[in-house]
């Protein structure tokens, strides 16, 4: 499987917004925003399963979270794609969530297309500006996990990225909260993308998992509380893996603290992962 395409925000020259589509082969359902190129992925008989392995790792914010106090937790997603994270944290973990997609094609897409619940007392789906949404005042300190996955129309770049941005988004974060970010961990851009999340939240409050064969980085950055030690990551990977069908064990083999580097050396295009299109039959 080559790279899954994050969801897409439009950039300030590009006023349309792209057209969501559905494809389907070997009983999964993908979305689209008028590319051949994946947004987001749904196991049709089983709905509430993570597809996509970046996807999984998107929820490792879990390994950094008191068990016990995670009923408790109020989840924010930016970017919708095909509402996996958004079915899992709701109808699975039962948690708080409030979700930020600007492409309204897409939320009419993930209702009829990727089983995604009408609002309720726990899901708020807000049609809007993510980045105008972490700078609102009134959202300082009202979330305790963050799911970031914005790139371009055309998935060159994190759509969202500058230190003013990270630096939002540890304001909305409340005192022990986690946010997950989705980058390209094979791009030129990931370790400047970390320098500015390392920026807004601190060089030691910062972990990257190795890449997955897509080339998807996801990187931890958390508030308020140092990194737990091994062992108890280990544990609450057992605790996490017992209750609930995800791979924590193995996430945390493959997490590490960021250690910053010196210099940004930019990579040669041929070096870019490649990225997925739609299956063919």
């Amino acid at each position: 499987m080559k790279r899954a395409r994050p969801t897409a925000r439009p950039s300030a020259r590009q006023p349309a917004l792209p057209d969501a589509t559905i494809s389907e082969q070997g009983g999964v359902r993908y979305l689209h925003l008028d590319t051949p190129w994946i947004q987001g992925a749904m196991r049709i008989r089983q709905p509430d399963k993570l597809e996509l392995e970046y996807i999984q790792r998107m929820m490792a914010w879990l390994l950094l979270r008191d068990p016990d106090t995670l009923a408790d937790t109020r989840t924010l997603h930016l970017g919708l794609g095909a509402a996996a994270l958004t079915r899992f944290c709701h109808s699975v973990l039962r948690l708080p969530t409030t979700v930020v997609e600007l492409n309204p094609q897409v939320i009419q897409a993930c209702h009829a297309w990727f089983h995604l619940p009408d609002d309720d007392e726990r899901l708020h789906v807000i049609h809007g500006d993510a980045d105008q949404h972490v700078r609102d005042d009134a959202q300082v300190a009202s979330a305790d996990a963050l799911c970031v996955d914005l790139y371009d129309h055309e998935a060159a770049s994190p759509a969202l990225d500058d230190e003013a941005f990270y630096q939002a988004c540890w304001r909305v974060l409340d005192d022990g909260g986690v946010m997950s970010v989705n980058l390209f961990g094979r791009d030129s851009s990931f370790e400047r993308s970390v320098q500015r999340i390392a920026a807004a939240f601190g060089p030691d409050r910062v972990a990257c998992f190795k890449p997955t064969t897509d080339g998807n980085t996801i990187v931890l950055a958390w508030k308020g509380f140092e990194l737990p030690a091994r062992e108890v990551l280990v544990q609450r990977a057992e605790t996490l893996a017992s209750r609930w069908p995800l791979p924590a064990r193995k996430w945390v083999k493959l997490l590490s603290a960021w250690k910053p580097t010196t210099s940004v050396a930019a990579s040669p295009a041929s070096a870019r992962p490649a990225r997925k299109k739609a299956p063919t039959a």
